[in-house]
């Protein structure tokens, strides 16, 4: 069995709109706080959405943030046990290192590469 998705991310310039917006459109409700790094989202615009309270509880954690200076992208984050072997192999198929580990240290680090097509795809996983 492969590994799951674990996580969405919907990044924008303007994270409380899109939190209103999906909150309109989807019913999410957020819990706004920090991201796990900088490089995610600014500090207090990320507003996470507990899956387990969407749908029938059986839906993905997410979070809608950026802001200022945060490029625009849907993505979604693959559990791994390691984030650095992780990115590395990606490296070693041909894709591309754009971020992490993030961050050093912590509940859980996140990586964000681009496959050889430039798909942007995260992983999540215990800290290094």
């Amino acid at each position: 069995m492969g590994r799951q998705v674990v996580h969405f991310e919907v990044i924008g310039t303007d994270p409380a709109g899109l939190r209103s917006y999906y909150a309109a459109l989807f019913g999410w409700e957020f819990q706004v706080g920090d991201a796990v790094s900088e490089k995610v989202s600014q500090p207090g615009a990320y507003g996470f959405v507990d899956g387990s309270a969407a749908g029938r509880g059986t839906g993905i954690n997410g979070g809608i943030g950026g802001g200022r200076g945060h490029a625009r992208r849907v993505l979604f984050y693959v559990g791994v046990p390691s984030v650095e072997a992780a990115l590395g192999t990606a490296e070693s198929l041909g894709g591309t290192r754009l971020m992490g580990p993030e961050p050093a240290a912590g509940e859980f680090a996140v990586g964000h590469f681009a496959d050889p097509e430039g798909n942007v795809i995260g992983v999540a996983g215990p800290p290094r």
